[in-house]
């Protein structure tokens, strides 16, 4: 049962790191400045999304691996074998699903984000459009976060609480990035192409959004492996990707710089 406490921890656990990821990289365009509200708007636009995308990953998982609902008969898929009534999935079709699942979600991720704000004349400088494509989803990533913390805390307390500080630390570094990089990913093609013709503009967005999925899906297949290199490993190319995307920012930004001038 989810108490008052419960949903109140779960839910600063979830907020505050979001706010603070937020603040870092609304500072990385503190000279120019997004509208408040359209930084609230994407946000929100971003916690939105979740309720469309756990009723297709379920769906998938029931199609791929599960038992559809209904309970008539089970579906196995090639290379599940199953084990005392549980699935084990072979690695192709670990990797089938979690694909199907970052699709999902960098796809709604960036529909919200664009719905919101990306077709605002608002958005009209190459830096905005990776800015709020972020803030979706690190929106996305809180609420997550705020339904993961809450399912953990529904153990004993003394277990749940140290579980849920442990592991709302590893989605702070780990899927919370994950989430920022995927889209900011997207944006960052999105810029590189923001003053050119509508073909290469749709074309960036394709291989954006290819490449969003690909390492989304990577960092939930070895994030799986639960030994501590792979964690560590996964961890460190997050970080190593969240180094290189505040480098392509800069470049983003000089991009903004010579349409000004010339």
């Amino acid at each position: 049962m989810t108490t008052p406490y419960i949903f109140l921890f779960a839910l600063l656990g979830g907020i505050i790191p979001a706010f603070v990821w937020l603040w870092f990289w609304l500072h990385e365009d503190r000279k120019h400045p997004e509208p408040k509200k359209f930084i609230t708007l994407a946000f929100f636009a971003g916690m939105f999304v979740i309720p469309f995308v756990l009723p297709l990953e379920k769906i998938t998982w029931d199609i791929v691996c599960g038992s559809m609902q209904g309970g008539i008969q089970k579906l196995s898929c090639t290379g599940v074998k199953e084990v005392n009534d549980m699935y084990i999935l072979s690695p192709l079709s670990v990797i089938i699903l979690f694909g199907i699942w970052a699709f999902f979600e960098e796809i709604l991720k960036f529909g919200a984000s664009y719905l919101a704000v990306l077709r605002r004349k608002e958005a009209d400088e190459p830096v905005d459009v990776v800015i709020y494509l972020i803030t979706t989803a690190l929106g996305f990533a809180a609420l997550e976060n705020m339904l993961f913390l809450i399912q953990l805390l529904q153990g004993p307390l003394p277990q749940g609480i140290s579980e849920s500080i442990i592991n709302g630390n590893l989605r702070f570094v780990g899927a919370t990035l994950l989430h920022t990089v995927a889209s900011a990913t997207i944006g960052i093609f999105m810029a590189i192409s923001f003053y050119k013709n509508k073909h290469v503009k749709r074309l960036s967005l394709f291989w954006g959004i290819s490449v969003a999925v690909i390492l989304h899906t990577a960092f939930n297949f070895f994030i799986m492996k639960d030994d501590g290199i792979h964690i560590f490993v996964v961890f460190l190319f997050v970080w190593i990707a969240i180094i290189a995307l505040m480098l392509f920012l800069e470049r983003v930004k000089k991009i903004r710089t010579y349409k000004v001038v010339n």
